[in-house]
C-alpha cells in the first residue's frame, strides 16, 4: 500500500529537486520507506516554514538504496515528479 510522508526539506535543495538536477534524497529510514510511496515536501529555511513551489507537489519514491556505502540506518531514495 502506497503511503504518504510529508518531509522537511532545506530551502536551499528545493530548486535543485524541483528542477529534476538532484532526483534522489538521502534519508535516516525512520519511516520504512518504499518503492511507490509519495512524498510531499515542505521547504524549510533556518527551522521555518518556507513559501516555494516544491510545497505544492508530489514525489514518487522510484528506488531505495540501503547499504553499498550508505551508512547504516539511511537510505538513498529516487524520486521523481508526479505529474
Amino acid at each position: 500500500m502506497k503511503r504518504i510522508h510529508n518531509l522537511k526539506l532545506e530551502y536551499e535543495f528545493c530548486d535543485s529537486v524541483c528542477t529534476g538536477e538532484k532526483p534522489f534524497e538521502v534519508r535516516k529510514n525512520d519511516r520504512g520507506y518504499q518503492k511507490g510511496d509519495v512524498i510531499q515536501f515542505q521547504a524549510i529555511k533556518g527551522g521555518f516554514k518556507e513559501l516555494h513551489p516544491i510545497n505544492y507537489t508530489s514525489y514518487e519514491i522510484t528506488y531505495v538504496l540501503s547499504g553499498w556505502g550508505i551508512e547504516n540506518g539511511y537510505v538513498a531514495l529516487g524520486i521523481k515528479r508526479i505529474d
